[in-house]
């Protein structure tokens, strides 16, 4: 995959995504603090702090993931 297609994910309005591989796996990026972009590789910081490492041309595709609803203030009168 073209790294680009992610660095554009971070600069134009960051929404939480998942990143599909070759193998099945699958990474979460829920902030974008939490994601480097290299020339070919990114790197995920997943949870407990583990870091994983992606060659690009292990991507298969990018999917957004549902946005969490913020929860409504339900008042009593």
């Amino acid at each position: 995959m073209n790294l680009s297609h992610i660095r554009e994910r971070l600069t134009n309005g960051f929404h939480p995504f998942a990143v599909e591989l070759t193998n099945g796996r699958r990474f979460e990026v829920r902030h974008p603090d939490f994601l480097i972009v290299g020339k070919n590789i990114i790197a995920i910081l997943g949870r407990n702090d583990v870091i994983t490492k992606i060659d690009a041309l292990h991507i298969v595709s990018i999917t957004d993931l549902p946005q969490k609803n913020p929860p409504h203030n339900r008042s009593t009168k």
